[in-house]
């Protein structure tokens, strides 16, 4: 028996239609069919065909590891290549950066030190400047209050003028009003609230389901999503609405969407080692190991500041 016609019998075993099996999985009826089928080559990728596959099972109630391992001759082995592939990717330019950056950092400690040296010398120099040039002035300072006048007899005589002291006020008043529009400014954009990305729940299980929630969030919320290999992405809102679903490749990066009417939104994440989604300026950090658990599905509350502060 093939593993789609077991997976078929299941299905019917259990009463359930393809239409009711796509809403509990989440994949799209045309794949479920295919799998059925035995015709992999339809699928968004081939080595979704096991993600596909154990979440299938996992709905009609059969073990979707064992079932994997009975019929692994039977299935397409590109995930676990594509994994492999990506991660001696990932450690090749781990290994490739010290190598570039040794040479670099090899000249770095005698740059600070000439640096430093250098410094110290135009320190020390402008010190002995000042000090000459201050010494050099001293005998030519006067009082700027002060008035001299020729006298009938040819003689000089001195005379001190009063200062009321209102040039020097208005000089401290328009620094201490510098100064507070400073701190009016530096206040106000402390007062801003910045968003934040936080993990509600880590899913388990395969693939695992989490939550997460957007603290902060701006009123016209985006999302961008790049990738940088082949990947697949479902896109809900809270009630079911499809945003966006659609293999997902380098050539189409980035796709940005709306999610400003939305309190709540889904990702169904075909492969995620191969996609870099962001939401409202944050970064969004997969909260299960995606070298582990390619396929995953996360829910993100979004708590916009607006609402919160009213």
């Amino acid at each position: 028996m093939e593993i789609g016609q077991k997976l078929r019998e299941a299905r019917e075993e259990q009463n359930l239609s393809l239409e009711s099996l796509q809403e509990t999985t989440k994949i799209q009826k045309r794949y479920l069919e295919a799998i059925e089928q035995g015709n992999f080559k339809i699928l968004p990728g081939t080595f979704y065909a096991r993600a596909f596959i154990k979440e299938y099972a996992t709905a009609v109630g059969l073990d979707p590891n064992t079932l994997l391992e009975e019929y692994k001759a039977e299935l397409p082995q590109t995930e676990e290549e594509s994994t492999a592939q990506y991660s001696h990717i990932h450690r090749s330019r781990k290994d490739n950066q010290p190598a570039k950056n040794t040479t670099v950092f090899s000249f770095i400690p005698t740059v600070i030190v000439v640096l430093l040296v250098i410094g110290i010398f135009f320190v020390v120099w402008l010190f002995l400047q000042g000090s000459f040039s201050e010494e050099s002035t001293k005998p030519a300072e006067k009082d700027d209050n002060e008035v001299i006048r020729d006298t009938d007899d040819g003689s000089q005589e001195n005379e001190q003028t009063e200062d009321d002291g209102s040039g020097q006020d208005n000089e401290a008043g328009d620094e201490s009003g510098s100064e507070d529009e400073n701190a009016d400014s530096q206040a106000e954009q402390s007062d801003d609230p910045q968003p934040v990305l936080t993990v509600e729940e880590e899913g388990t299980g395969s693939p695992p389901e989490s939550t997460l929630t957007l603290e902060n969030a701006v009123d016209d919320v985006q999302v961008t999503i790049e990738a940088n290999g082949d990947s697949w992405l479902d896109v809900e809102n809270g009630d079911g609405e499809v945003l966006f679903s659609n293999p997902v490749t380098p050539e189409d990066s980035p796709i940005e969407l709306d999610l400003s009417s939305f309190d709540r939104v889904w990702f169904n994440v075909g492969s995620a080692p191969a996609l870099d989604i962001t939401i409202d300026g944050v970064p969004l950090e997969y909260p299960v190991n995606p070298e582990e658990e390619v396929f995953q599905k996360i829910w993100i509350n979004l708590n916009k500041a607006s609402e919160q502060s009213s």
